[in-house]
């Protein structure tokens, strides 16, 4: 009998220790699980914040550009838009960049012959297949006949998978590695210097403003002009931005060039895109927004948030 009361109590005591254990696995998932809610609803909210700051400081590179342009004939890389800042406080940070597209080639205008001309020098500046080109064209041309070396919807129809050339104005840069013989290679070196955006609506050729144009994009412009003389149109305007297109003839070399350029360049842009840098505590936001802002107020082209 004795030894029966010690079995019981012993199974007893197993049967204590078993649920003390499941007891306490309940509560560290409870607990657990309360943590990590936690956590979750204050990530989410650290990344809602984040992206409101983001948000925020697109719309102050808006009212700095408006600001900035207001009453301005020309736009420089002198100008106060074009050095980014940043602001930092306890809680959070951000930091705004603002660039210049009506600096790139436009590549949309490529049916335009002068165009035409400019993204050919371009290439061939950056070592890229010639035949290229003519591809972009048929992309985005209106009509579904293909130029000579070019490429239309009857041969991206035979790729795996099937698609079709776009016949219309690109959407983003990035969309020229749908293009035959764009490859990622090719466009990571094109993309620098090329934008999809109009200078004005309905521009039938977008001008390049000299005064934020990279040098690759200067050497573009004419077969005259060559890297050392990119160079002294860049170290004119760092020194005193050009205030008219004809103002260029003071950099020596571009007297007898210069005016032929008229038609294709100017001193003025209408066209920036915004980077726009938000952190609260470990949550981080991104706003890249490309806006056209001109006197008659602020057209938003392309906003991303990642």
């Amino acid at each position: 009998m004795t030894g029966r009361l010690k079995s019981e109590a012993g199974f007893a005591l197993i049967l204590t220790l078993v649920v003390t254990a499941l007891m306490v696995a309940v509560v560290t998932e409870m607990i657990h699980q309360v943590y990590v809610d936690v956590s979750l609803s204050r990530s989410f909210r650290d990344g809602q914040q984040a992206s409101i700051l983001a948000e925020s400081g697109v719309t102050g590179g808006a009212k700095l550009l408006r600001m900035a342009l207001s009453g301005r004939t020309y736009t420089s890389l002198t100008d106060r838009w074009a050095t980014p800042f940043k602001i930092d406080d306890e809680a959070g940070s951000l930091e705004i960049t603002i660039s210049e597209e009506s600096g790139k080639i436009n590549v949309n205008d490529v049916t335009q012959p002068k165009s035409m001309e400019i993204l050919e020098r371009l290439g061939k500046r950056l070592k890229l297949p010639v035949d290229i080109w003519p591809a972009v064209k048929d992309w985005v041309d209106t009509d579904d006949i293909p130029v000579s070396g070019g490429a239309e919807s009857s041969y991206y129809r035979t790729l795996v998978p099937p698609y079709s050339a776009r016949n219309d104005r690109m959407q983003a840069v990035t969309e020229l590695s749908l293009v035959k013989g764009v490859s990622t290679d090719i466009l990571g070196k094109l993309r620098p210097f090329l934008t999809v955006y109009a200078e004005q609506r309905n521009s039938p050729l977008s001008k390049i403003n000299v005064n934020t144009a990279p040098k690759e994009v200067l050497t573009a412009l004419d077969d005259r002009i060559d890297d050392s003389m990119a160079e002294r149109i860049i170290h004119e305007r760092s020194v005193q931005p050009f205030t008219s297109t004809g103002q260029l003839s003071r950099v020596p070399g571009m007297e007898t060039i210069s005016p032929g350029l008229g038609g294709i360049i100017s001193v003025q842009g209408t066209l920036f895109k915004i980077t726009s840098v938000a952190r609260v505590k470990d949550a981080g936001r991104t706003v890249e927004a490309v806006l056209r802002v001109s006197n008659g107020g602020t057209d938003v082209l392309s906003w991303q948030e990642y």
